[in-house]
C-alpha cells in the first residue's frame, strides 16, 4: 500500500525517459498525495477492473482538476480477473467521472500486467503524453522543489525533487528558499546516474553549504530572483473545467491548508474589498513561490477541496498601495501571469504596486545569470520602477514644487535638488508604499524622474538648483556675489550676528531669504545662522558625542571651541527635531537619530 509518495521511471526504446510519481489513494493521506501532484505535468489514473471506481478515484479527480491537470491517460487494470463486460462497464463509469473535468478527453485503456494485454497500447499512449508535455518542465524559473532530504554516508546531505525550468550541472551554486543561503552542488544524479539534469526530470543533488536540519520537504533550490520565500501571497482562483462548478470563495479569515509544489502550510484568507476571485493568503510560515506558481486550497478539518489557485505576486502590496488593487489591475496581472511573459508580469506588478523595487541580480532571458551570481559585485544595483500614473503624478509635483519655490523666494536661483527629491518622496508615500530599506534606491529613481523633466524642457538646472526655464537663466551677478560672501562669513563655528554679516557682505534681505530657501544657510534664531555645511558638521559632531556618552553643553563647547551661546542654540534645535533628547545627565540620541551608517548631511538636514 502506498503511504507516502514513491518514484519510478521508464525508458523508451529511443532513450527518451518518463518519470512517475506514485501517490497514496487513502483520504487520510491526501496531504502526501499533493506533495507528488504539485509537480506533475500529466496524470496516469489507475482503476482496478474488479473494484471499479472508488471514493478516492473521485477525490483524486477533483484534486487534479483543481490543479488544472488537463492531460493524461486512464488505465483500467487487472483486466484478466474479470470478463469483458465488466471491463467495459468500468470504462463507461470512468468516462462519466471524467466528463466534468479537464481530463475529459483522456484516453481510457484496459490492460493486464499478467497477460500483457493492452500494454503496447499503453506505452504508445504514454509516449504521446510525454511528447505533448515535453516543454512543460522547461517553463518558469529554474527551481527544484524538495520532496526528500537525507544524509548519505560518505557523501553528506542529499535532496531529491523534480527539476523545472532549466538545466543543472555539478559544481553550480543554488539559493535555498526560504532563507537565501547559498548551496553548492557537489554531485548530481538522474536515475542513479551522474549526469546533467534537465527540466522536468527527477533529480538527486548532493549539496554542501547547508545542513540536513536546515532543509525540509517543501523548500526550493533555485537560481532565479523571481523565486522567493514569503509569508504573504496574492492569488487568483483558477477556473474549473468547462462543465465544472465554481465553489464559493472562502470568507475572510478562513483557516485553510495551502498546497504549493511539495509544500503545505496553513493560511488565512484576506479578501480584497469587493473584488471577487482574488485574495491575499497570510501563511503561518514562509514558503517559496513565484508569479505563475500553481497551488490548491483545502479545508483541513473536513479535507474538502476549495479549489485551485495561481500565485500572482509573492510580495503583494502593503500599506497605501493596497488601494491600487482594483479589478482592472488584478485582471491585467492575472492575464500577464497566464501568458507567462516575465516582462509583462513585472510591468503589471509595477502598475499594481505603484512603485516597485526590483533586484539588481543580472538576468538574461528571464533567468538569473548563475556564473558569479553569489558575488554581490556581479549583481547590478537595485532599481525602482513607477507606474505610469505615479510617474505622471511625481512629474507634476516636481513642476509644482519649483513654481511654489519661485513664488516664495523670487530671488532664489531655484529649488535645491535635495529639497525637490524630498518633496517627491513625500508625494510618493501618499500614493504608494516605499519601504525605508529601499530609500536610496527610490531616491535614485526619483532623480531619474527629475532628469527626465530636464531633458523634456519642463524644468532646467543650474548647479544644484531646479528652475522654470521660462524664468530666465540667472540672477544679477552682484546679488549672487553678495550671497556667496554671506555664506562664506557664516562658515565658521562661531559666526557673527546674521544682520551684521549680511550688512558686511552687502546682501539684502531678499538674498538672505534666497540663501535659506536654497538650503545654503541654516537659521536657528532671529539673528543666528550658519552655512549649511558648517551646521551639518557641528550637528554631526554633537550626535557622535551623544552616542559615546550623554553630551553636556560644556563638553560640546570644548569640542567645538565656541561659546555657550552657540552650543545651546545647536543642541536646542537638535532636541526640537528629535535628533537629540535632553536628559538630566546630558543629551542622548533622540527618536529620530539616524543610523550610524547614514550620511551626516541627510541625518541633520536643515529645518525649514
Amino acid at each position: 500500500m502506498t503511504i507516502d509518495v514513491g518514484y519510478a521511471h521508464m525508458t523508451f526504446d529511443d532513450g527518451v525517459e518518463l518519470d512517475f510519481v506514485d501517490v497514496p489513494g487513502h483520504d487520510r493521506l491526501i496531504g502526501n498525495m499533493l506533495v507528488g501532484a504539485g509537480e506533475i505535468d500529466a496524470a496516469l489514473l489507475v482503476v482496478a477492473a474488479d473494484d471499479g471506481p472508488r471514493p478516492q478515484t473521485l477525490e483524486h479527480l477533483q484534486l487534479l482538476d483543481a490543479l488544472g491537470i488537463a492531460d493524461g491517460v486512464v488505465v483500467v487494470t487487472k483486466a484478466d480477473l474479470v470478463d469483458r463486460a465488466r471491463v467495459d462497464s468500468v470504462a463507461t463509469e470512468v468516462r462519466a467521472l471524467l466528463r466534468p473535468t479537464w481530463l475529459a478527453p483522456a484516453l481510457v485503456l484496459a490492460v493486464s500486467a499478467i497477460t500483457g494485454a493492452g500494454m503496447a497500447e499503453l506505452r504508445l499512449a504514454l509516449r504521446r503524453v510525454r511528447d505533448r508535455v515535453d516543454e512543460a518542465g522547461a517553463r518558469g524559473p529554474l527551481r527544484l522543489a524538495i520532496d526528500r532530504v537525507f544524509t548519505s554516508k560518505g557523501r553528506g546531505v542529499v535532496v531529491t525533487g523534480t527539476l523545472r525550468g532549466g538545466t543543472l550541472r555539478a559544481g553550480e551554486t543554488l539559493r535555498h528558499e526560504p532563507g537565501g543561503q547559498a548551496v553548492r552542488i557537489r554531485e548530481l544524479q538522474v536515475h542513479s546516474t551522474a549526469r546533467e539534469a534537465h527540466g522536468g526530470g527527477r533529480t538527486a543533488l548532493n549539496v554542501a553549504g547547508v545542513g540536513a536540519e536546515e532543509l525540509r520537504r517543501g523548500d526550493v533550490l533555485t537560481t532565479d530572483p523571481r523565486v522567493r520565500g514569503t509569508a504573504r501571497v496574492l492569488v487568483a482562483r483558477t477556473s474549473p473545467a468547462p462543465s465544472g462548478s465554481l465553489r464559493a470563495w472562502p470568507r475572510a479569515g478562513s483557516q485553510l491548508r495551502f498546497h504549493l509544489g511539495t509544500d503545505q502550510v496553513d493560511a488565512r484568507v484576506r479578501r480584497i474589498g469587493a473584488v471577487e476571485g482574488f485574495a491575499i493568503l497570510v501563511l503561518d510560515r514562509p514558503t517559496a513561490t513565484f508569479s505563475g506558481d500553481r497551488g490548491l486550497l483545502r479545508e483541513p478539518g473536513r479535507g474538502e477541496v476549495i479549489g485551485g489557485v495561481r500565485v500572482l505576486d509573492a510580495s503583494p502590496p502593503r500599506g497605501i498601495s493596497r488601494r491600487r488593487m482594483t479589478p482592472e489591475r488584478l485582471e491585467a496581472l492575472a492575464a500577464a501571469v497566464d501568458a507567462g511573459s516575465v516582462d509583462a508580469i513585472e510591468a503589471a506588478r509595477v502598475e499594481l504596486h505603484g512603485a516597485l523595487v526590483r533586484d539588481g541580480a543580472p538576468v538574461r532571458d528571464g533567468l538569473l545569470v548563475r556564473d558569479g551570481a553569489e558575488d554581490e559585485a556581479a549583481a547590478g544595483p537595485r532599481s525602482a520602477a513607477f507606474a505610469a500614473d505615479v510617474s505622471a503624478l511625481l512629474s507634476a509635483a516636481a513642476v509644482e514644487a519649483v513654481a511654489d519655490h519661485h513664488r516664495d523666494a523670487p530671488l532664489s536661483p531655484g529649488l535645491p535638488m535635495s529639497r525637490a527629491r524630498s518633496a517627491l518622496r513625500r508625494r510618493l508615500r501618499s500614493v504608494a508604499t516605499a519601504e525605508r530599506r529601499h530609500e536610496d534606491t527610490v531616491a535614485a529613481s526619483i532623480s531619474r524622474v527629475l532628469d527626465g523633466l530636464i531633458v523634456d524642457g519642463r524644468l532646467a538646472r543650474r548647479g544644484d538648483a531646479l528652475y522654470d526655464p521660462a524664468r530666465g537663466e540667472a540672477l544679477p551677478a552682484p546679488l549672487l556675489a553678495a550671497m556667496d560672501r554671506l555664506e562664506t562669513a557664516l562658515s565658521v563655528p562661531a559666526p557673527p550676528a546674521l544682520s551684521e554679516a549680511a550688512s558686511a557682505a552687502g546682501c539684502p534681505p531678499e538674498g538672505v531669504r534666497a540663501l535659506q530657501a536654497d538650503g545654503r544657510i541654516v537659521r536657528v534664531g532671529p539673528d543666528l545662522a550658519w552655512s549649511a555645511a558648517t551646521f551639518h558638521r557641528l550637528a554631526a559632531a554633537a550626535l557622535d558625542g551623544a552616542r559615546v556618552a550623554p553630551l553636556t553643553p560644556a563638553a560640546f563647547r570644548d569640542a567645538t571651541g565656541t561659546s555657550r551661546k552657540y552650543v545651546l542654540a545647536i543642541l536646542e534645535d537638535l532636541d526640537r527635531r528629535g535628533i537629540l533628547e535632553r536628559t538630566p545627565d546630558g543629551h542622548i540620541p533622540g527618536p529620530r537619530a539616524p543610523r550610524r551608517d547614514a550620511e551626516a548631511a541627510a541625518a541633520t538636514a536643515a529645518p525649514r
